[in-house]
């Protein structure tokens, strides 16, 4: 009942308002009804200038703008138009080209349009993606190829790069899709001035524009919606990748530490050793070899280890590295053939450090004792010898062996295994006349004494090779020997001694014989001789005497 009432109520009062305004319009005179109506004009115009105004804000707004999507759009357009161009010039091509009877005018406007033709064809192949799809390139999302996996340590600043890149991308993404949002935006807003111009500008008509822009908005509305759901798929698509790759680094990082503990475990076990050989080798040549081998050995043992945890595919391996091998061997012969050598020095035990030993390289000799045994090449110290005396005449210099020259150059060892003695020797002439066999005995006994030590340590050092070489002649007491000379008689004398002090010995040797020798009436130390024969020349006739020469 109340509502009933209520709605009596509003019709009484609706329909005395009306009655009211028909009143009131009825007491309104011509002239007011004229003021009216000339208000209403210029309030019509001030509207239509103010729109107008805010139509060209947003245009100078979007010109500011310089947006990819206008440009874009604009190189629609213009493919639109040429299109439209070149269909005009075919059909009117194929109009004259049909006409039998052509006027000269009508020929040359066929030689230019054809000419136009196929300039027009070379850019609607430029813009032939334009003309279908404006913004194919722009709402494309940035192409993610084929994500590596992270497999070793390098791997990681791999994945932590493309990670960056990728939301690098996206982001510009997004932005690209912001600046087509806000470009949307003011569209709509053209729309709706463009439709209030139409309901209140009667006079003119603004159809053409306003369909123009109303399928620009299309374009852009369909580009901005296909964005819309390609950033949602797209940045699914980079989460799933970013947690893999995090996945992938956080197990290499753990892989690493628990490779890094091994090897600095390693690296005790093998300090450790060397701390043990240190205390109970005292032989600096043992100690240095073994030093040598657990370095070695150390190293060796941390490649593998390395090679086994990063090395999925162990075949794989083994065939990169007999291609590998192959190509080192025939690009880097010399430098293979040195490691070859070093196995042959280090393992056969042929030369070591410490070792006194002779060179022969390039014509020249070397003397000297071996300081280091590398992967490449033995490193000498060249000493005072007999060589540098009778030939170099210099000494002192590090001299840089490599290790292939085993193989083709000749290397004598005077230090081999235990043996620490050679044989050097003495020669001296005597005359004819001298009792030679007394000075035999002489220089026999000076021997002796001189190197009587040298033959007792190398006797006890022949023992000890017996076990690895045949001797057959162990003979180490000196030796004398006589030969005849163009100028007496040579007595040659053969002895031990150190293999590093040669010299000094040959000194003390060769003074201790002379002064025996000197102290002998029936020894005469014979030397090159010169007799010269003097004769007085006889005095000549001339053939002729001087009273006959007028």
């Amino acid at each position: 009942m109340q509502k009933i009432f209520f709605y009596l109520l509003i019709t009484a009062i609706l329909f005395f308002s009306q009655a009211l305004a028909e009143q009131t319009k009825q007491v309104q005179t011509p002239e007011e009804i004229e003021r009216i109506k000339a208000a209403e004009e210029s309030a019509k115009k001030e509207r239509i200038v103010q729109l107008l105004f805010e139509l060209k804000t947003i245009e100078e707004n979007i010109a500011k703008k310089e947006s990819v999507w206008i440009k874009s759009y604009a190189s629609y357009l213009t493919s639109l138009d040429v299109r439209e161009s070149l269909d005009k010039i075919v059909e009117r091509i194929n109009y004259l080209q049909k006409k039998r009877d052509k006027s000269l005018s009508e020929t040359d406007e066929l030689s230019a349009l054809i000419a136009r033709e196929k300039i027009l064809t070379s850019q609607i192949e430029k813009l032939k993606k334009k003309d279908s799809s404006p913004f194919s390139n722009l709402i494309t999302p940035p192409n993610i190829d084929e994500v590596p996996s992270v497999t070793n340590p390098l791997d990681i600043f791999m994945g932590i790069s493309l990670i960056k890149t990728l939301n690098e991308g996206f982001k510009e993404y997004i932005a690209k899709k912001e600046e087509l949002n806000t470009l949307v935006g003011l569209l709509r807003s053209e729309i709706n001035i463009y439709t209030q111009l139409e309901a209140i500008d009667t006079e003119h008509t603004r159809k053409e524009q306003f369909d123009l822009k109303l399928k620009q908005l299309e374009r852009f509305e369909s580009a901005l919606d296909t964005m819309n759901v390609t950033v949602d798929v797209y940045e699914k698509r980079l989460d799933i990748i970013e947690i893999n790759i995090n996945k992938e680094i956080e197990s290499q990082m753990l892989k690493l530490v628990k490779i890094s503990v091994i090897v600095l475990f390693v690296f005790l076990i093998f300090f450790l050793l060397k701390l043990i050989i240190k205390k109970y080798i005292t032989d600096n040549e043992r100690f240095y070899m073994a030093n040598k081998f657990i370095t070695f050995g150390n190293f060796t043992l941390i490649i593998l280890i390395l090679f086994f945890n990063y090395i999925e595919n162990v075949s794989y391996l083994v065939t990169i590295l007999g291609f590998a091998s192959a190509g080192i061997a025939i690009a880097m012969k010399d430098w293979f053939m040195s490691i070859l050598g070093w196995l042959v020095i280090v393992f056969g035990g042929s030369i070591h450090v410490g070792d006194r030993i002779r060179v022969d390289m390039d014509g020249q000799v070397y003397v000297g004792d071996v300081m280091d045994i590398s992967l490449l090449r033995m490193t000498m110290l060249e000493d005072v010898t007999l060589t540098t005396v009778l030939e170099n005449r210099r000494a002192g210099r590090i001299i840089f062996v490599p290790n292939n020259y085993i193989f083709t150059r000749m290397i004598a060892n005077y230090t081999h295994s235990s043996l620490k003695t050679v044989w050097d020797g003495i020669d001296i002439t005597i005359t004819y006349d001298s009792n030679h066999k007394k000075a035999m005995h002489l220089v026999k006994e000076i021997t002796k004494k001189f190197s009587k030590g040298y033959t007792d340590i190398t006797r006890k050092q022949l023992n000890r090779l017996r076990s690895n070489y045949s001797l057959k002649n162990s003979n180490v007491d000196p030796r004398i020997f006589s030969f005849i000379a163009p100028n007496g008689i040579t007595i040659s004398a053969w002895y031990l001694t150190n293999a590093y002090a040669t010299l000094t010995l040959r000194s003390s040797i060769s003074t201790e014989i002379i002064d025996a020798f000197l102290a002998e009436d029936d020894i005469t130390i014979a030397y090159p001789t010169q007799m010269l024969h003097l004769e007085e020349s006889a005095k000549k006739t001339p053939p002729f005497a001087p009273q006959e020469v007028i």
